[in-house]
C-alpha cells in the first residue's frame, strides 16, 4: 500500500520529502508532481524499479525514460555537452523542456535508447520535485504517468492514491501539474553542427530559446 505525503506545493516539509526519499532508496516508486504532470519516478541505478516502472507504463526498452536532475552541472555528468549545447541548455534550465543528448558512461546501458545511447534528461523547476532531488542525493529516472492504454497523464493525486496505490510505493500530493507535457528537443545533432530538433512542442516555448 503506497505511502500518501500532503505536502505544501511551495513550501513542501522537509520531513516529508526526507521519508519520501528514504522509500526511493529502498528500491521504491513514487508518483510525483513535475513542471508538466505527475510521474513515476524510481532511483536511478536501480534495475529492478526500473523494470517495474516499465510495466506499469507497459512500455519496452526503446521508450526513452528521463533523468531529472538538480542543475546543469549534474546533467552534464550523464550527457556529453558541448559549448553550444551547454549554451542553449543555459537559456533552457531549470524549465519545463527535455533534452535527447548522447548518454555518458554513468548512464546504465540498459536505461540509454539500445540503438542509439542517448539519454532524455530535464531540470524542473517545481520545488516538490528539486527538493526531493535534494533529499534523495542524486538525479531520479522518470516517465510520465499515463495508465497503459491511455493518451492522458494523471493529473489528480487522489485519483492516482485510488489506481495505483497497490502497484506502487509512496505518493507526493502537492496538488494539481498544468498538465501540458514538456517540449522535448533533440540536441544530438548540434554535436555535429547540426541544429536542434523539436520533437515535440509543449509547455515550454521555443521563442525563449531562439528557435
Amino acid at each position: 500500500m503506497a505511502q500518501y505525503f500532503e505536502v505544501h506545493p511551495d513550501n513542501p516539509q522537509p520531513r516529508l520529502l526526507k521519508q519520501a526519499a528514504a522509500l526511493l532508496a529502498g528500491g521504491g516508486i513514487l508518483a510525483v508532481p513535475t513542471d508538466s504532470s505527475y510521474a513515476f519516478v524510481c532511483q536511478l541505478d536501480d534495475k529492478s524499479a526500473v523494470d517495474r516502472i516499465r510495466r506499469l507504463r507497459q512500455v519496452d526498452e526503446k521508450h526513452h525514460l528521463t533523468l531529472i536532475c538538480r542543475d546543469l552541472s549534474e546533467l552534464a555528468t550523464y550527457a556529453h555537452v558541448d559549448n553550444r549545447q551547454y549554451r542553449l541548455l543555459k537559456l533552457a534550465t531549470p524549465g519545463p523542456y527535455t533534452f535527447i543528448l548522447d548518454a555518458t558512461k554513468e548512464v546504465p546501458r540498459r536505461l540509454s535508447h539500445p540503438q542509439r545511447k542517448t539519454i532524455g534528461l530535464r531540470v524542473p523547476t517545481r520545488a516538490t520535485t528539486l527538493q526531493l532531488l535534494e533529499a534523495h542525493g542524486a538525479p531520479l529516472l522518470a516517465t510520465t504517468l499515463i495508465p497503459p492504454g491511455e493518451t492522458e497523464p494523471l493529473n489528480d493525486p487522489e485519483e492516482i492514491r485510488e489506481r495505483f496505490e497497490k502497484l506502487i510505493d509512496g505518493i507526493i500530493d502537492a496538488g494539481a501539474c498544468p498538465l501540458e507535457p514538456t517540449t522535448v528537443l533533440d540536441l544530438t545533432p548540434m554535436g555535429s553542427g547540426g541544429e536542434p530538433v523539436v520533437l515535440r512542442e509543449g509547455r515550454g516555448t521555443l521563442q525563449a530559446l531562439g528557435l
